[in-house]
């Protein structure tokens, strides 16, 4: 089939939730993919920080092949060795005690929302029962992520919604205090607000978030969906900041382009969800678990440090570019501003017909390359952005 006949078929037939671009991918390699026309494209989205080790990497594919030929699934009435795995490799990476395995990251979140309610039911019945999260965050877009998700203009149509949510201002710790009333049980963060503009939090603030649920019993919650596995140059992007979480959620990269989430419980919160509190048809599926397991076991502290060069070299080179302005975030997770004049929409499309895919944030572009990419094809999207850019600029 042609472009436009896979087009054709999409909107007729597909609900209309996606502005999606004119761009037909047909296969992909490395940070590398083609169109059915075999045009040659350098991805910079990773399917939004999905192929976190890039298109068809060999020991993925021959994980995923090895198991998905014994068994593609099976339910979690009974035990897969893939799951049971996948789960020790997290928690020995992560200091985190137990798991429990989704398909994405909004199902991961509603877990951690679960745990955190039933956390303050038991031990605070009748006196807490809020959870805060911060303005300008994005958690999912279930109803309870989204009620989660600080950002009023992601809530219209969608109400009524549920109770028990307060948003205090990312990066401001008298907002956070006065927000933080009595019956709140739970602090939910981004270390690095990412649909929100690619803005990492302050270490004081997140310090004293910290020392604030230390002192008070209250759940620190970190939501790794798109900061985590290797993303900022960290296994976890909590890292960076050096604080001791009672619950964390990941997905996007940990499955490096097979569907997957995961709740990863500390020691205050490993034993809250019992048998039929929660549970997931597809959670735990042993074709995802062991391409996620590839993943783990390429993600070594020496690819980390080659994750946060790679990121130092990034953020170097686009910082130098005519038309922008600022660049913001940790690692391969980067955020850039445009000078006044210029409009990301602008540059994204131009880049596309020049091959190289970029993803938006806001009024910013956005960078999530895939944490293998080459410093070749690093330099040749780099090359096309900038020409791109002078020649908006001159426009």
């Amino acid at each position: 089939m042609n472009f436009l006949q896979v087009k054709e078929l999409d909107q007729t037939y597909i609900a209309g939730t996606y502005g999606r671009n004119n761009l037909l991918v047909q296969k992909g390699a490395g940070a590398s993919c083609q169109d059915e026309q075999e045009r040659t494209l350098i991805d910079f989205s990773a399917g939004i920080g999905v192929n976190s080790i890039g298109f068809g990497n060999p020991a993925w594919v021959a994980a995923v092949k090895d198991q998905i030929d014994k068994l593609a699934h099976m339910s979690n009435l009974y035990y897969t060795q893939p799951m049971a795995l996948l789960a020790k490799a997290l928690c020995q990476r992560t200091g985190m005690q137990k798991v429990f395995f989704a398909n994405s990251g909004a199902e991961a979140n509603e877990g951690a929302l679960k745990t955190a309610r039933k956390y303050m039911s038991e031990r605070y019945p009748g006196q807490r029962d809020t959870i805060l999260t911060l303005i300008n965050s994005f958690h999912g877009r279930t109803i309870a992520t989204l009620t989660a998700t600080g950002q009023e203009g992601m809530h219209r149509h969608f109400g009524p919604f549920p109770q028990g949510f307060v948003y205090a201002k990312a990066n401001d710790i008298a907002d956070l205090k006065e927000k933080l009333n009595p019956r709140v049980g739970a602090i939910f963060i981004e270390c690095v607000q990412g649909e929100g503009g690619v803005i990492p939090l302050e270490q004081d603030f997140v310090k004293a978030i910290a020392d604030l649920c230390h002192e008070r019993d209250i759940l620190l919650m970190v939501d790794e969906v798109q900061t985590g596995v290797g993303r900022t140059g960290k296994f976890l992007a909590l890292e960076h900041y050096g604080i001791t979480p009672d619950v964390v959620t990941l997905a996007k990269g940990l499955g490096g382009g097979l569907p997957i989430g995961a709740v990863l419980f500390g020691e205050k919160t490993k034993e809250v969800l019992g048998k039929g509190d929660h549970g997931s048809t597809f959670g735990g599926n042993p074709v995802c678990c062991a391409g996620a397991g590839a993943v783990l076991e390429m993600i070594d502290d020496g690819f980390l440090a080659q994750v946060a060069e790679t990121g130092t070299y990034l953020r170097g080179r686009l910082s130098q570019m005519p038309g922008i302005a600022e660049v913001s975030g940790k690692g391969m997770m980067l955020g850039a501003t445009l000078v006044e004049g210029l409009k990301n929409t602008d540059v994204i499309a131009a880049c596309g017909e020049k091959g190289v895919i970029i993803l938006a944030a806001k009024h910013k572009l956005r960078f999530l390359p895939p944490l293998t990419i080459t410093r070749q094809e690093l330099d040749t999207g780099l090359g096309v952005l900038s020409g791109v850019l002078a020649e908006l600029a001159h426009q």
